[in-house]
């Protein structure tokens, strides 16, 4: 974490709100806290002073510095306003967003929303490192994340011993004795890793690190953070966890109707979804009953389901929590549909599994305390809350090949119901790409 004290911020231009805070009104930031959603972010530049990435840092208001009791919370705020509240391109632009994580969110599924190419992993320096968070580094780095090394500050055994399971390492300059510098810089930079220079107050600082062959550089000498705001997002999951409740007891057309009438916002998008050709009707739904009547309930569940991720100021292809809670639950349909061709009970079972497995993300909870309240069938609670029976085995081979690692070996374990040896490597990779073809095909339709 690059930041050092609160320290006030110079406003700059971006496509949203920026806050210096020297601007803020008390009275009007207590108001607009809970009509914005703000962000922190510093810029890290390459060795022509070129922008390269920006630091992530989590802020509750337009003051420009962090108030964080939690680490775990203050990520999960920091990864869902730049993905739903504010947008990567408006806080990101074209560059890589580090954001700093902690050990319990490196295996959390909150990692998996973060579109590999545009974040990095920052490993916070309170993390130890042991051979489980090795293995989860590894399938990390596999699946495409970078993974940064924080504040480091000397060379240790430990710092030799994880650099294999990192790519960047950012030394810290106010920590850093002097000399140590040149032996640090250059056993991490023989090991091939990226070397940013953090926290670099002084033009003297800059022109050691340069001359010690340090790759990026970030700190108060080039700019100071920045508070990024946007207009809070009112979404309408409470209103689909009770439309859901409604589908799941087969509440009659009257029911459904009156629930969304209730919401607006919803019916928009219902029907907005209802009218795509992803539904092969043919012809236009002018009306919402009529529309609950000619798509059915089980095909407005499902895109109920989805439009309980999808955040309303994002475009549905383009919002990563839809994308992986969209391909997760058609790949367990498809595999489900693979096992056992008759089953279509097991099928929707296994759809229903891969759409509430990333719930509790989206509320901010753990799994048992979302899925108590949500009346689920046994099976499937125990699925996602344990990864037991045949429906969490399937849980766990959706995970597994939507990270890129080994789904085949899970399906082939002793421990596996009978039949799941059926989904081979090829099987695999054809039903992964399937899930991702009805993805893209029915969504981007639904969104035009």
């Amino acid at each position: 974490m690059s930041e050092r004290h609160p320290l006030r911020s110079e406003p700059g231009h971006v496509e949203v709100l920026a806050y210096g805070a020297d601007s803020v009104d008390p009275a009007a930031q207590a108001q607009s806290v809970s009509q914005f959603v703000y962000l922190g972010r510093q810029p890290i530049l390459d060795r022509d002073g070129a922008l390269n990435a920006y630091e992530l840092l989590f802020r509750s208001g337009a003051h420009n510095y962090a108030e964080v009791s939690d680490d775990a919370q203050a990520t999960a705020q920091v990864v869902a306003r730049t993905i739903g509240g504010i947008g990567v391109p408006a806080v990101l632009g074209p560059h890589r967003g580090f954001v700093n994580i902690d050990r319990a969110l490196l295996f959390n599924d909150i990692v998996h929303l973060m579109p590999p190419e545009r974040f990095v992993l920052e490993i916070l320096e309170t993390v130890t490192f042991d051979a489980q968070l090795v293995r989860r580094l590894t399938e990390l780095r596999r699946a495409g994340f970078q993974v940064a090394l924080d504040d480091v500050s000397e060379l240790s055994k430990e710092l030799i011993a994880v650099l294999p399971y990192a790519d960047i390492v950012k030394i810290d300059f106010l920590q850093t004795g002097r000399a140590a510098l040149p032996r640090l810089a250059s056993i991490v930079r023989g090991h091939g890793k990226t070397l940013i220079a953090e926290k670099v107050e002084t033009r003297d600082d800059f022109m050691l690190a340069r001359e010690l062959g340090f790759d990026l550089f970030q700190g108060y000498f080039f700019a100071r953070p920045q508070v990024l705001a946007a207009p809070r997002n009112r979404s309408p999951r409470p209103a689909l966890l009770r439309l859901l409740a409604l589908l799941s007891r087969d509440a009659g057309i009257v029911e459904l109707e009156a629930e969304l009438k209730l919401n607006p916002s919803m019916v928009v998008q219902l029907l907005r979804l209802v009218n795509s050709s992803a539904f092969g009707l043919g012809r236009n739904i002018a009306s919402l009953r009529e529309a609950i009547i000619a798509t059915g309930t089980r095909q407005i569940t499902r895109w109920a389901q989805l439009l309980l991720y999808a955040d309303g100021d994002l475009p549905w292809r383009a919002d990563p929590l839809v994308q992986l809670a969209g391909t997760r639950s058609r790949f367990m349909e498809l595999a489900a549909s693979w096992l056992r061709p008759a089953d279509d009970d097991f099928a929707d079972a296994a759809f229903m599994t891969g759409i509430f497995s990333l719930v509790h993300v989206v509320l901010g909870s753990t799994p048992a305390a979302v899925l108590d309240k949500l009346g689920l069938a046994p099976q499937i609670r125990e699925a996602i809350v344990s990864r037991s029976g045949p429906l969490g085995t399937l849980l766990r081979i959706a995970e597994a090949a939507g990270e890129g690692a080994d789904a085949a070996s899970i399906a082939a374990g002793p421990d596996v119901p009978a039949g799941f040896a059926a989904l081979t490597p090829e099987v695999l990779a054809e039903l992964n790409l399937s899930a991702a073809a009805w993805f893209g095909a029915h969504i981007e339709e639904a969104a035009a």
